[in-house]
């Protein structure tokens, strides 16, 4: 498996003398293709600064963020959109769905803003819900859908533009038990079938037995990894 990602000495601190808080503490780690890491810890913890990190879009304090082996901590700001296109999908609990569009259109938005062929733009889209069992649901707006459903459009739109990473902040924080469970079933699919280096932060138990490797974080720092 090749590595896609790593951060190395990543800190990031907030805030100076009394009021210095360290968010995270010297963290180094990697991720492969194929690969579904799982990051855990209590709130707090400094789980989703780590993740921004990870995704460019916070600037580390210090230390190097490198995507494809290329360190990309230190570009200036207004080059990093560009890497988050090209590298990275996300995904949040909150779905981020706009509801006044269909779970196709909330697809394709994403397809235009990555620049893809507009003449090919609907049957990505479609291809797309389909790895996500949800092309039945094309036409559906998101009250229409469930919270499970919601997020599988959700991680169809992460995976437009077919982006090597996919970033997931507590995916099943808003989703029932059964839901929760088939979401985390899907990213390990994501993972093995379509290659992608799968990132997610969660306080779910469930997710400890489908990641491939578990990072524990406290107070900033790695305190296990299995």
């Amino acid at each position: 498996m090749d590595q896609i990602l790593s951060v190395n000495n990543v800190s990031k601190i907030y805030g100076k003398g009394d009021n210095r808080v360290v968010a995270v503490d010297s963290v180094s780690l990697s991720v492969k293709r194929h690969e579904l890491l799982l990051i855990m810890g209590p709130s707090g913890s400094g789980k989703t600064t780590l993740l921004s990190m990870m995704g460019c879009m916070l600037h580390p304090t210090g230390g190097e963020v490198a995507v494809d082996r290329q360190t990309v901590s230190k570009l200036r700001e207004d080059v990093l959109p560009d890497i988050r296109k090209k590298f990275f999908g996300f995904v949040f609990q909150s779905f981020n769905l706009f509801p006044s569009l269909k779970a196709i259109d909330n697809v394709e938005l994403v397809l235009r803003l990555k620049n893809h062929d507009r003449k090919t733009i609907r049957s990505e889209a479609l291809k797309l819900l389909d790895k996500v069992g949800l092309a039945h649901r094309a036409d559906f707006y998101p009250a229409d859908m469930s919270g499970g459903q919601k997020q599988r459009v959700a991680f169809a739109r992460a995976l437009a533009g077919d982006p090597p990473v996919i970033l997931a902040d507590e995916p099943t924080a808003n989703l029932d038990s059964k839901t929760g469970l088939e979401v985390l079933r899907l990213l390990r699919r994501l993972s093995e079938e379509f290659g992608k280096a799968i990132v997610i932060v969660s306080h779910d138990p469930k997710a400890e037995t489908l990641a491939h490797r578990v990072v524990f974080l406290e107070d900033g720092k790695i305190k296990n990894e299995n």
